[in-house]
């Protein structure tokens, strides 16, 4: 998901709300969850909320009547602020970006790791080590299996590939000879 800088810079705003110490970033990320599973399981509510058309006190009574024994008071005034600034639709792309905000806080990258076969724990872990000592972070890895990757990996660290797999140095190499660089 492509976040934008608008849901970026809302969660940063959710981020310095936790540095007074009056909530953590964990009690504002159970929130957030907490918004989208009632976002998810009605969208007829979403609806509402994202809708022009709605006067803004009237999405704002609203969000007291549906959230306000559910989430924090500070959390029911954020969403109040998305509604009144017509943002509400970006609510899954801010809550994203404060995800990623709380991983870089904790020192945290999540990657993606593509392959022909299954790999072994033992390799995993072995990649998942490797990349913690290069990236001097906490690895979260997910593995796929793409039966197209001949050989080798394709990782995915952020807008980054690193794609070690036979299939792309033969493409690289198929490219050099038509441009005639051999």
């Amino acid at each position: 998901m492509k976040i934008s800088q608008t849901a970026k810079i809302y969660a940063d705003a959710l981020t310095k709300m936790s540095q007074d110490g009056s909530v953590t970033y964990d009690d504002i990320l159970k929130d957030l969850e907490t918004v989208s599973t009632i976002l998810k399981s009605s969208a007829d509510l979403k609806n509402v909320l994202i809708t022009p058309a709605v006067p803004t006190e009237q999405k704002q009574k609203i969000i007291t009547d549906v959230f306000t024994n559910q989430i924090s008071p500070n959390m029911v005034n954020f969403l109040k602020i998305l509604a009144e600034k017509k943002r509400f639709g970006e609510f899954e792309e801010i809550t994203e970006a404060y995800k990623e905000e709380l991983d870089e806080i904790n020192g945290i990258k999540r990657i993606a790791v593509i392959s022909a076969v299954d790999l072994t724990e033992d390799y995993k872990q072995k990649i998942i080590n490797k990349l913690q000592e290069k990236l001097h972070k906490t690895i979260y890895a997910t593995w796929q299996k793409d039966e197209t990757v001949i050989g080798g990996l394709v990782i995915r660290i952020d807008d980054n590939v690193i794609d070690t797999s036979i299939k792309n140095k033969l493409e690289n190499l198929s490219k050099n000879i038509i441009k005639g660089n051999l």
